[in-house]
Order: structure tokens, then sequence, then C-alpha cells
């Protein structure tokens, strides 16, 4: 497995397993498959609602929790400095463990910057390992750094061939930060896998198209989740740690002209605040 190391020295798996969008009847069936596959990196947030779940599978795999690297997620409601730490140590009391990998606020909205604080905290308590953002855009982080004591160590946000947030990576790259992908194979995006850089690249390798993404952004330096529930699809991405693309076709993919497939509004849409209780887990 590939590592990449964050600016505070924890390491971080390049290939994780995202739970997004699965219930925890799926989690308890397909994350036990991708263990067993070999993946170690998992990717879950209160606002999945499958945190235990996550946990639950986790322990009954029987492989040392040091083993794993978890990351989990807060929701802008618990962003306050009176109701941060307590959502802390519910995410924590779900997954059942002392701590997380990684801890994000999931997005960009409402009192972010008290929540930072209080994160800062956490990982001086030793409740969690490294503190990041997800889905914040460029100025929003800027907003974090002026408050910040402990820059963010990780962000996570689109990162695709066609959204490869290589001008914001060369911006932020002062600070050592790791970016994670979502979307990393362009959420879904069947016109993407057979563009010609991303095509020619798998033909001359002898490996799939999702796999050239894959592969393009680890050699990146980012963190990618790709999703599923297929067993073959867990062994082929994990596959992707086995062979390297060549400087011309990174290149290739590079100039790929870029689409992002999802935009973070500016303002907080509806569902941020019309979430159910994180305690009634799906």
């Amino acid at each position: 497995m590939i590592d990449f190391k964050l600016s505070n020295g924890v390491e971080i798996p390049a290939m994780g397993y995202g739970v997004f969008q699965m219930s925890s009847a799926e989690v308890a069936e397909h994350l036990p498959q991708a263990i067993e596959a070999g993946f170690r990196h998992i990717d879950t947030a209160n606002g999945y609602y499958n945190e235990v779940a996550v946990g639950e599978a986790v322990r009954a795999s029987g492989i040392p929790r040091e083993e794993f690297f978890l990351t989990t997620k807060l929701w802008p409601r618990d962003y306050g400095t009176d109701t941060c730490m307590g959502a802390i140590d519910a995410s924590l009391e779900r997954l059942g463990t002392d701590y997380v990998d990684l801890l994000l606020l999931h997005q960009p909205y409402g009192p972010y910057t008290e929540a930072w604080k209080v994160m800062e905290e956490a990982l001086a308590a030793g409740k969690v390992r490294a503190i990041g953002l997800s889905n914040f855009p460029a100025h929003k982080f800027q907003e974090m750094l002026a408050v910040a004591e402990v820059a963010p160590q990780v962000l996570q946000v689109e990162l695709n061939p066609r959204c490869n947030q290589l001008e914001l990576k060369e911006q932020l790259e002062p600070l050592g930060v790791v970016f994670e992908g979502w979307y990393p194979l362009g959420h879904g995006d069947v016109e993407l896998l057979h563009l010609a850089p991303i095509a020619a690249a798998a033909e001359a390798h002898g490996v799939e198209p999702a796999q050239v993404c894959l592969c393009w952004s680890i050699q990146h330096g980012n963190v990618v989740f790709p999703k599923t529930c297929s067993p073959e699809h867990m062994r082929q991405n994990l596959a992707v740690l086995d062979f390297e693309l060549t400087p011309a076709e990174m290149a290739a993919i590079d100039a790929i002209p870029q689409a992002p497939y999802y935009t973070v509004p500016e303002e907080a849409p509806a569902f941020i605040d019309q979430m159910a209780p994180f305690d009634q887990q799906l």
C-alpha cells in the first residue's frame, strides 16, 4: 500500500474505501469484502448515518485497530463551540474507537472557524490524529488559516481528470496539504473513460480506463476513494498501485479540458439543516 505523509508526520494510505450513500446493511455486507481485499483506509461521516456499521465491521475483521486509518466528518449544525466536542465524542462512540485518524469539517457553512478551534483541542487531546476540511473552496480555506494554530492537513474535494485541482494544489503546496478526491472516476462519466489520453494509457499498460484515472490521481499525490460494492472492482482499484504512468501520459491527462461535475454553493443548501439526528443510524 502506498502512503502519503501529512504535515504532522501521520501517514495516510493513498487508496481508501468510501461509504457515501451506503446504508448500514450495505456497509455490513461490502466493507468486510473491502477489508478482505486489502483496504485499510475507510472514509465515513456522521452525515452518512453508517458510522456504527463501519465500527462494527472494523472490529469484526479481527485486524488490530492501529492497522486501520479511519476518517469521519462533522456536519455544520455541530460546528458551534458548545456542541463540537460533544459531536466528536459521539462519532467516536458510534465508531466504537478511542480516536479517529482524520477528522474533517464536512461542509463550508455555519461557524466553521469555531469548530476548527475545537478540532485543534481534540487533536491535542489525542481524540484525532489529523484534522482537515472537506468541500472548502480556496477563499474559505484561507479564512480558516487566519484563525488556525494548526493548518489543515487534508483537503477533500472533487478531484478527477476533468477537475484536476492543479491550480489549488499549487497554491496550497507550501502548507503541505494532502488532497483527497471524491468523484475520482467522474461520477460514473462513461465519456471520461473514453477520452483519448485515458484510453491510450489503458491500452499501453493493459489496464482498465478507470484504473488509469486512479493511478493518475495517486501519482499526483492525491488520496482517492473509488466507490464500489463489487469485489472485482475492489481488486482492480488496489491493483492501480502496481503500475505507473509515464510523464507524457500524465501530461496528456493533465491537459484534458476542465469541467467539474459539482460546484459547492456559496450559501448553505436547505438540506444542511434538514437532516435527522445522527444517532438514527440507517
